[in-house]
């Protein structure tokens, strides 16, 4: 255990804490599951890493001492509810750190209460609004047993229940409201505006003939012109050669 006057410290800091990858992947987990700094997920990480640790020297164990200790680690994953009944190491192994996050008072509470966010639930936790049978824990990362999980309740005191359902209700109301809206908008709109757009797309395609039989009649008087202007060029020579003639034989 060490000295009490110096403790020994529950979290170990990552090796590249600045690897991009890892901080976003440590900021979407402490979005996930509410945490109020990086600190608790390097505890949860911490825990899982001994947890592992024990598994894994219990497999280089030789075999009646690692059926004598085994039951040990598992019966107090089992308590609570890391692993099921019937596990065995290679299921310890398998562990990952959001499973250890998932049995934290908050995340439970978040998931059993109708909270809307892990934030919401673990203000109403440090509040003392929450109770485990007959007593109240304040600690969001309390992890929680088994046998615990269903005496989780709110305290007689608390308005939050009240808070909840009201939110709920006004939150459904005003989804019937908009889906009603969305439907009487779609059912007036769609009978209503297509045949009247089509309409004139009728109209128009008709009047296209129209105008191209106007066409020929103006190009008529262009025919009728054409053949006036040899005329003319016609007798302009006709006269030319003819004057002469007539005044040398008088």
């Amino acid at each position: 255990m060490g000295d009490p006057k110096y403790p020994r410290r529950v979290w170990r800091k990552p090796k590249r804490p600045l690897n991009y990858d890892l901080k976003m992947e440590e900021l979407k987990t402490l979005g996930t599951f509410g945490l109020r700094t990086k600190r608790e997920l390097w505890k949860a990480h911490t825990e899982l890493s001994r947890v592992r640790h024990q598994a894994r020297s219990l497999l280089a164990l030789r075999q009646e001492v690692r059926e004598e200790k085994e039951p040990i680690l598992m019966k107090s994953l089992e308590r609570i509810g890391l692993v099921s009944s019937g596990s065995t190491l290679d299921d310890v192994l398998n562990l990952n750190v959001y499973d250890l996050l998932a049995r934290r008072l908050q995340t439970i509470v978040t998931n059993k209460l109708g909270f809307k966010t892990p934030y919401q639930a673990r203000q109403a936790v440090i509040h003392g609004h929450i109770m485990i049978g007959e007593r109240r824990v304040d600690i969001p990362s309390y992890t929680v047993t088994v046998d615990e999980e269903p005496k989780i309740h709110f305290t007689a005191e608390s308005k939050i229940p009240q808070m909840l359902e009201a939110e709920a209700s006004a939150k459904q109301a005003k989804d019937s409201e908009s889906a009603q809206a969305d439907a009487a908008a779609e059912s007036e709109s769609t009978p209503a505006g297509t045949p009247a757009e089509s309409k004139p797309m009728q109209a128009d395609t008709p009047a296209a003939p129209a105008e191209s039989e106007s066409t020929p009649a103006e190009s008529k008087p262009t025919q009728a012109d054409t053949p006036a202007a040899p005329a003319e060029s016609e007798s302009t020579p006709v006269e030319d050669p003819k004057a002469p003639d007539a005044a040398q034989n008088p």
